[in-house]
């Protein structure tokens, strides 16, 4: 089977065409899948950072710090905590805590399920468990909303799900972009500094035990890709930090001839030199629903 590759920044009618062909092909025939995920994929299940979405549930901060979107927000340097911590409270519950599974991530759980499979993902809203897949399949490289970490990097990590509820009371719900009682500031248990969200930002990011047998437990999957047929199915995933799976997967696609299934809103190019890479372009809540093998019964 000849496996499609295109070289132009955007596919034509054809183009795609023979890629969904292809990918239905190749996902029919699946009994196991690493799934790399990316922002693109929450991005496509509705889960936008910015918009209309944005603008309905960060109004009174657009008003006070002119913020443009959730993800340049993240940077945003705060005064004082009182304020940062009214924010990120509000960020994750909008984005982890107060959300259910998306329709989008429940499809691909109902697809995989039937397979064995491993997921890989940059994704820090929780949608993958949420969605039914399995804990210890799941390898989150970048953290996520659920937790923070002292901000020094040298406590450990702690769920922040109780302290944030209490956090959006004290701001309605977001409403005030300033917590007004002082004692519900996120503190380190350990030395009484301030706390941060557990999300990969520089050094200080807490790589807990649990991460590390995450990360072991996807490596004894990539190992056996090499004796077991796999697919790769990468979804949604940009260059904002593309050492953790679009660079590996073409990777391990070219030593093992594995087919890389990529699927991207508007990057899908996969260099001609990999034989095995099928390149799907456009918004991934349309072209899922394109290849049957991934459409809910």
């Amino acid at each position: 089977m000849g496996i499609f590759r295109y070289r132009s920044q955007r596919q034509s009618p054809e183009e795609r065409e023979r890629a969904v062909e292809e990918a239905r092909e190749v996902l029919a025939q699946a009994d196991r899948v690493l799934i790399g995920a990316g922002a693109g994929l929450s991005t496509a299940a509705g889960i936008n950072y910015g918009g209309q979405r944005f603008k309905d549930n960060f109004e009174p901060f657009i008003k006070r710090y002119g913020m443009t979107d959730m993800y340049s927000a993240g940077f945003y340097p705060f005064t004082t905590e009182e304020d940062r911590w009214a924010y990120w409270a509000h960020h994750a519950t909008v984005n982890n805590l107060g959300m259910e599974a998306t329709p989008l991530y429940r499809e691909l759980y109902d697809w995989a399920r039937g397979r064995d499979y491993f997921v890989i993902t940059t994704n820090a809203d929780g949608q993958f468990e949420k969605a039914g897949f399995a804990p210890e399949r799941i390898f989150a490289t970048q953290g996520d909303y659920a937790h923070i970490q002292c901000a020094t990097g040298a406590h450990g990590i702690r769920e922040d799900a109780a302290e944030f509820a209490r956090i959006e009371a004290d701001t309605e719900g977001g409403r005030r972009t300033r917590i007004t009682d002082a004692t519900l500031v996120p503190r380190c248990e350990v030395c009484g500094g301030p706390m941060a969200m557990h999300l990969r930002c520089d050094d200080t990011f807490v790589q807990t035990d649990e991460w590390y047998a995450a990360e072991k437990r996807y490596r004894e999957f990539v190992e056996g890709v090499a004796e077991k047929p796999t697919v790769l199915l990468e979804l949604g995933v940009g260059w904002n930090t593309p050492v953790w799976i679009r660079m590996p997967f073409e990777c391990l696609s070219r030593a093992t001839k594995s087919p890389l299934i990529r699927m991207n809103y508007d990057d899908a190019f996969i260099d001609p030199s990999l034989s095995a890479g099928i390149s799907l372009e456009g918004d991934i809540a349309e072209t899922l629903p394109e290849v049957p093998e991934l459409q809910v019964g």
